[in-house]
Formats: C-alpha cells, structure tokens, sequence
C-alpha cells in the first residue's frame, strides 16, 4: 500500500492511499469464490487503463434514532402535476367572435355537448352559421385531457408500493417516522469509484429517506467489536474486498455521525470478557502501576542525592 498519489498500476484506496492493481485483483477473485453462484460476486473492467469494480454491496442498518421517509416522491410530483393540468384543461376556454377572444359561457359550452348528442338519423341543415366559433385545442390540450388507462387492481398496489421496502417495511403516513431494525441488512449497487458520500446518499434516495446524508456515517465493524469510521474520501466499495467477503468477520454498518465512535483494536480486543475478567485486568494494571511508580520515584531520588553531592563538592572547591 502506497501513500503517494496512484500510476496506472494503482488502485486508490482514499485521497492519500493506493494498492496494487494485482493485489487488488487476487483479493477480488477470493471474494467472488467465496460468493460462487451468488448475486453479490463483483465485476471489473478498465476504462483508459483505470480498473472499475462494480456490484452490489451490503451495508447493516445500525441506527438508534429514527429516520423520516419523504412524504412524497417522484412518482406521486408527477401524479400531482397531472391532476392539476387536467382541472386547467377543464376550465373556461375563451371563444373567438368577431376576430376577439371572448370568455366562453358555461351554457354555451354545454349546447354543443346536447347538440351532439342528438340522433344522428336528425337532418342538419347546411349553412347554418354557428353563433360561436370554439376555439381549436392544441395536441398538448389533447394529450393532458386524455385519462390514464384503468389499472387491475393487483398492479395499481404495486405501483402503490413502488418504494423499495426497509426489510419489510412500506412506507404509509402513519410509520413515516421509525428506527429501522439493528443488524438488518439491505444492499445497494455500486462501483470502486464512489466515495462513502456518493454510497450514503444513493442509499438515502433508495429508500426516500428524508434525512441527509451528512447525518450518517459508515462504519466497518470487525466481529472482535473494533469499529473504524470511513473517510468521506474513501471508497467503500474497495473497503469490502480489502476487509474479506465474509459478513460474519466484518460488516459495514450505516450509523449516526453524532452518536457512532470508532473502537480501536487495543481496546476491542476486552470487549468480549465478563466483568469479573476485566476487573482483575483492572486489578494487574493498577498492581503494574504501582510497581512502576515506585521503581521512578527510586530512579529520581538517586538522581537528586547524585546532583547534591555534585553541588556539595563544587561548594567546597570554592
């Protein structure tokens, strides 16, 4: 691993770091045999001698306050703007009379509706002069004013619940605001070249969660209960094959900025112990503590009785 900036033969790591492409490379093909008929397995390609990986990756849901879904999303905007072009559609058309554009009369506008539908078997004279000329609707008119066809009824619940779920959960106005399961797992397709800010937000929008991707942070938990915190400048997605396929080994987790810290191996590794273990740990450490206390409280007392007798004889000299 390199701290330098990285030549063709690299593959960043972060901003500051870089691997060996074939180390890379060897580390990836460990991870799709461990993956071996598996969806999760990782493709690669090189772009103007770049290499790009690409696939899904799994990020645990590891939050302890709630997160907000969007009230409405895409879909449902366009589903509005629709319904408010077809009202426009229905309002008062003007007319033109005379070379003048006049405002129709709703009693007017109705008559050629009644006249219409008349039997057709009914003579029309010709060269009967219409009291007023409608004026002529342009195809965009026709194409807001044309309804939507009918849907069955199992295809307009999935268009309903066209929102990706949370393991299980849709959104509805009444569970908007919740905490999702700790340790649930979802997945989001990514490639080497985004950076755990590009991969918080895309998992966001997956979810239509209204919260912002600066209120989150991913973090790689090792099954020991060491926890590192990614850079903003990292790639997660090299982070994965770097740490193993294994979820069981290392998991990343999507956590609060605020309220995730990381825990360092030194101290991961008491983690796991029972508390009577730990408090003879505590006990041996303040046994070694004293006995180095006193091993330098000996050392400085030589020291302060050897630069005495020093001062004693320059004393004398004198």
């Amino acid at each position: 691993m390199k701290e330098d900036c990285p030549p063709s033969s690299h593959v960043p790591i972060s901003d500051s770091k870089s691997i060996l492409k074939s180390e890379l490379l060897s580390l990836l093909k460990t991870y799709n045999c461990y993956h071996q008929g598996r969806s999760f397995q990782l493709r690669h390609r090189e772009e103007e001698g770049a290499l790009i990986i690409e696939g899904l990756l799994n990020i645990s849901w590891g939050l302890k306050r709630p997160i907000r879904l969007q009230i409405q999303d895409d879909r449902e905007r366009v589903h509005l703007s629709w319904t408010t072009g077809q009202s426009s559609c229905h309002s008062k058309e003007p007319l033109v009379q005379d070379g003048r554009v006049t405002a129709q009369d709703p009693s007017a506008q109705a008559g050629p509706r009644e006249e219409s539908s008349r039997d057709s078997s009914e003579p029309v004279e010709e060269g009967e002069e219409t009291p007023q000329l409608m004026r002529t609707k342009s195809d965009a008119a026709c194409v807001i004013q044309r309804r939507p066809r009918s849907r069955a009824p199992g295809e307009a619940q999935r268009i309903r619940r066209h929102r990706f779920s949370i393991n299980g959960h849709f959104y509805n106005h009444k569970t908007s605001v919740f905490t999702p399961a700790y340790g649930s797992m979802t997945n989001v397709r990514v490639n080497s070249t985004m950076t755990t800010l590009q991969v918080l937000t895309l998992l966001l929008n997956k979810f239509r969660v209204e919260n912002g991707p600066s209120e989150f942070a991913l973090y790689i938990v090792h099954e020991s209960g060491e926890r590192t915190k990614l850079k903003d400048c990292e790639y997660p997605l090299i982070s994965r094959i770097l740490h193993g396929p294994c979820e069981k080994i290392a998991r990343i987790f999507l956590m609060e900025a605020d309220l995730g810290e990381e825990v360092p191996h030194d101290v991961a590794q008491y983690i796991k112990f029972e508390m009577p273990v730990l408090d003879s740990f505590v006990e041996k450490l303040k046994e070694e503590e004293e006995r180095e206390i006193i091993k330098l409280t000996m050392k400085f007392q030589a020291l302060r009785l050897t630069m005495l007798q020093r001062l004693e004889q320059l004393v004398e000299a004198k």
